[in-house]
């Protein structure tokens, strides 16, 4: 059960949080690799068709972006957690601008497993859950499959209860 301090705030609890697989960054990286594979073999193409000084500036800047990104990779799939309370599912990322969602377990309406082509490669799937809030979707990437498995079926149990009442 989350705690309100006399602020009106949340306050995150101090528990321990479980983390995706470190394995999850090699899906980020070939994600960000075939990404910056697309964008700057466009900007290069444009540059050597047209030779326009702008265009080789886009390309620098999209090659300088890039960089940035694989630099912080490590970092942000780090950041990415969630915790299993006594009343709802609590997730979080993001570094410079976090996010944290709390999924009552009795709202959930859906719980869904997808694997893209490298995490499948890996044995790491994504855990998605839908409430009635269409954009209140949470997805917890990078889990083991079993692990992605295990808690799917636990969730839905868990959500069942809450709905029956019991």
């Amino acid at each position: 059960m989350s705690e309100i301090r006399t602020d009106g705030r949340l306050e995150i609890p101090a528990g321990e949080w479980k983390r995706v697989s470190p394995k999850y960054l090699v899906v980020e990286i070939v994600g960000t690799l075939v990404a910056a594979a697309l964008f700057c073999g466009g900007a290069a193409a444009v540059w050597l068709l047209s030779r326009e000084l702008w265009s080789l500036w886009v390309l620098i800047g999209l090659v300088a972006i890039f960089l940035v990104t694989l630099l912080l990779e490590p970092r942000r799939v780090r950041s990415i957690g969630y915790q299993l309370r006594e009343d709802d599912l609590l997730f979080r990322r993001g570094i410079m601008f976090q996010r944290f969602v709390a999924v009552p377990y009795g709202r959930m309406q859906l719980v869904d497993i997808t694997r893209g082509p490298v995490a499948r490669l890996l044995g790491l799937a994504n855990l998605k859950f839908v409430t009635a809030a269409a954009l209140t979707a949470v997805s917890i990437p990078g889990l083991p499959e079993a692990e992605a498995e295990s808690l799917r079926d636990r969730l839905v149990a868990l959500a069942e209860s809450r709905r029956a009442g019991l």
